[in-house]
């Protein structure tokens, strides 16, 4: 049996866990450019093999992704629609595309485009893109409905919006959460791959 000490110093540490995990819900923000290794950890139920399976890119296709990170997802999608497509990233941190930027050009990958701006409002015209996904961003924006009215204006009537989220973020959506949002900002849910764990769902503008 731990001792009275080891107990209260366990108990505080839980408590002070659970008020970071709270402080970080109910202030969402990006994660800073100088702490990018923690959206480099890998997280097994959203892999790139699973997100191209649900987003189902294609040659010539113009995708956008919002909040790029470091490239996780970028260059995988970027790849699968080949050099007659393009990939616009998006992201309120400069220094977020360029890392990307710089990392897709290592690959020898020219069809990435970047813009740096508000999720909640987009500079790009309606009907736009063929698709659109973001992966453990939603959250991370102060004001998802709008953010979600955005992409629902700038994709295709048709058009697919992916949406990635993990247990581990603590600016979590979840799939209740997001079929709600998604439908008062226009998005039909069309369906998802994963568990509560860790999923991607796929939404129709």
């Amino acid at each position: 049996m731990p001792s009275g000490r080891l107990r209260g110093a366990l108990g505080a540490g839980a408590a002070a866990l659970a008020g970071g995990v709270y402080w970080w819900r109910t202030h969402p923000s990006a994660c800073p450019y100088g702490q990018r290794f923690l959206i480099q950890i890998p997280h097994p139920p959203i892999t790139r093999r699973r997100l191209l399976a649900i987003l189902q890119p294609a040659p010539g296709e113009r995708i956008l992704e919002i909040g790029p990170g470091t490239g996780h997802y970028t260059l995988d999608v970027a790849a699968a629609i080949g050099p007659d497509g393009r990939l616009d990233i998006f992201d309120l941190q400069q220094e977020m595309l360029d890392h990307t930027v710089r990392r897709a050009t290592e690959r020898g990958l020219e069809n990435i485009e970047p813009a740096k701006g508000d999720a909640t409002a987009l500079p790009y015209e309606d009907d736009l893109f063929d698709a659109a996904f973001l992966v453990t961003v939603l959250g991370e924006i102060p004001d998802q409905d709008a953010a979600l009215r955005e992409l629902q204006r700038v994709v295709k009537p048709g058009g697919r919006v992916v949406v990635g989220e993990v247990i581990f973020d603590p600016h979590m959506v979840t799939l209740g959460q997001l079929e709600a949002r998604g439908a008062a900002a226009g998005l039909s849910f069309d369906r998802h791959s994963g568990s509560k764990l860790g999923y991607f769902a796929r939404l129709t503008a």
